[in-house]
C-alpha cells in the first residue's frame, strides 16, 4: 500500500509561551499523581443575590461572577488552607516536604484583548474584599495589554533557568540555552530601540515577572471562556510545585431537589478540584467542600464581602 501524503495547512513553532506551558504541563503529568473531585453548586441564590448587589452600584464597578467565585473560594481556601501550599519531593530518596502559605497568590490564567492567553499572579487575595479583587484584576490586565508578552515571558524563563543553574542543574540550563537562543526555535525579543522604548514604559503600566510568577494556587475560569459548555472539566494539570488546582464551570439549568424536596429547575456551576495525592488525601479536601455548602446555601453573606 502506498505511503499517503498529507498536506500541512500550517507549520508552526513554538513561541516562548507555547514553551513555557509545555514544559510547565509536561512536568505536571510526568511528576505529579494527580487527583481529583468534583463539586456541583446550586447558584440560583446566589445569581439573585450578585444581581441586588449589582443593582446598589454604577454599572463600571459591578461585581463579576468570576470575581465573586474568586472571594468564595477564597474563603474555602483559608477553611482548607493545606491545598494553598507547595510540594518539594525527591522521589529517590523518599524524601518530601509541603510548605502551606498564609498567603492566597492566584494564578489566574486570562485571555487578554489580543486573544492571547496569560497566566497572572494575583497577589494576597487572602486580605481583599471583592470590590478589592475585581479592581486588582482590571487593573492587572489593564497592564497586562500594554505587555509585550514575549518580554515579561523571557524574564520569567531565565529566571527560572538561573535557578536550576543554582540547584545544580546543568545539563537543564545547557539544554534550555540551546532550545531558546539557536536555530529556527529561537525565542524573539526586542531589540536596540524597540526594546529601549519598551522598557521606558514604568513598570506600574505593564507587567513585569512579578505578575507572572508562580502564584500559591491556580484558579481556572473555563466557563467564562465557554459559557453555553453543557458539561464539566474531569480534570486539569496542576502546576508543580502548586498542589492544587481549581476549575470554574459554566452556569447550567439542571434539575434539582428543592428545601422541600421538589424536583425544581436550578441553575448549577461545576466546580473541579485537582490535588496532588503526595501532598494530601481526598479527606483533606473535606473542610474546603464543607465551607463551599456553607456559603451556597447562605449566600447573602456575598453583601458582607463587597
Amino acid at each position: 500500500m502506498a505511503k499517503q501524503t498529507l498536506t500541512t495547512i500550517k507549520d508552526e513553532h513554538f513561541g516562548i509561551a507555547r514553551k513555557i506551558v509545555s514544559n510547565m504541563t509536561a512536568e505536571s503529568w510526568e511528576t505529579i499523581p494527580h487527583c481529583a473531585a468534583t463539586y456541583d453548586a446550586e447558584v440560583t441564590k446566589f445569581m439573585q443575590v450578585l444581581k441586588e448587589i449589582n443593582s446598589t452600584i454604577p454599572k463600571e464597578d459591578k461585581i463579576t461572577v468570576n470575581t465573586a467565585m474568586m472571594r468564595i473560594i477564597v474563603e474555602a481556601i483559608k477553611a482548607c488552607p493545606e491545598i494553598n501550599s507547595h510540594i518539594y519531593f525527591n522521589r529517590k530518596l523518599v524524601r518530601g516536604e509541603v510548605k502551606t502559605f498564609k498567603e492566597i497568590n492566584i494564578s489566574m490564567p486570562t485571555v487578554l484583548h489580543n486573544g492571547e492567553m496569560m497566566t497572572l499572579n494575583i497577589h494576597d487575595m487572602e486580605k481583599k474584599s471583592m470590590s478589592e479583587m475585581r479592581d486588582t484584576i482590571k487593573e492587572t490586565i489593564r497592564r497586562a495589554n500594554n505587555t509585550d508578552l514575549n518580554e515579561v515571558m523571557f524574564e520569567v524563563s531565565l529566571d527560572n533557568t538561573l535557578t536550576g543553574l543554582k540547584q545544580g542543574k546543568i545539563a537543564q540550563t545547557v539544554c534550555r540555552l540551546i532550545g531558546s537562543k539557536t536555530g529556527k526555535h529561537k525565542v524573539k525579543t526586542l531589540k536596540g530601540e524597540a526594546k529601549r522604548k519598551y522598557y521606558s514604559i514604568p513598570e506600574t503600566d505593564r507587567l513585569t515577572k512579578h505578575d507572572i510568577e508562580q502564584g500559591t494556587i491556580t484558579i481556572s475560569n473555563l466557563g467564562s471562556i465557554c459559557r453555553d459548555w453543557d458539561g464539566a472539566c474531569t480534570l486539569l494539570e496542576i502546576i508543580p510545585p502548586q498542589t492544587c488546582a481549581i476549575a470554574i464551570g459554566s452556569i447550567q439549568k439542571k434539575a434539582v431537589v428543592d428545601e422541600n424536596g421538589n424536583v425544581v429547575a436550578g441553575n448549577v456551576m461545576p466546580l473541579t478540584i485537582a490535588f496532588d495525592h503526595r501532598a494530601f488525601d481526598l479527606g483533606d479536601v473535606k473542610p474546603f467542600m464543607e465551607k463551599l455548602n456553607e456559603i451556597f446555601r447562605n449566600p447573602e453573606v456575598l453583601k458582607e464581602w463587597l
